[in-house]
């Protein structure tokens, strides 16, 4: 670097001052500088422009004005979760418990109908089952088969063939009355 540059550099530059610390303070913002990555310069300038906006008194280490923000902001907070509690979740809540209670009353209502037709209708079946059951059987007993018609039939109508052979008109007239008895009563 020429003597021209370096005159030129420090005219630019604002004036500077020079602190005196130990050294013991001194490794200690080596070491901030290399962790952050900046010069030692930086790093002092840096910490001093944040006490001066934070207005933070460097010497409170346990950082009682951030703690009483912090329970400031905290209070503010459960103020306003108490309010929207008050004004929001407890009446949903009361409404959803009183709508869940309404919907259980009338799921009960409307089983013990349903149950109660079903079982109507389950025991009328179980009747008409056992009714429609007995008239078959009824009927059954009063149906003869085909076959047992037709044998029937064949005996009627052999007795009256055989019968009407060798009888006169007047008693053929009364065995045609009894021919036709007979196969009504079938």
């Amino acid at each position: 670097m020429n003597i021209s540059q370096s005159k030129t550099t420090k005219r630019n530059r604002p004036p500077e001052k020079s602190v005196r610390f130990p050294v013991a303070i001194h490794a200690k913002l080596l070491k901030i500088a290399e962790k952050l990555g900046r010069s030692q310069a930086e790093v002092f300038v840096q910490m001093v422009e944040y006490f001066h906006r934070t207005a933070k008194d460097p010497a409170d280490i346990g950082d009682e004005l951030l703690k009483k923000t912090f329970i400031k902001n905290h209070d503010t907070y459960i103020r306003f979760i108490r309010a929207q509690e008050e004004k929001i979740l407890i009446p949903v809540k009361t409404e959803v418990d009183r709508m869940v209670a309404s919907q259980i009353k009338i799921i009960d209502s409307f089983n013990n109908h349903v149950l109660k037709a079903n079982r109507d209708i389950l025991s009328g079946q179980a009747q008409n089952s056992a009714e429609t059951e007995s008239l078959l059987k009824i009927l059954m007993e009063k149906l003869d088969t085909k076959e047992s018609l037709k044998l029937k039939f064949l005996y009627i109508l052999n007795y009256y063939s055989k019968s009407s052979l060798n009888v006169s008109s007047k008693d053929k007239e009364a065995l045609l009355q009894e021919a036709r008895q007979q196969i009504n009563k079938l």
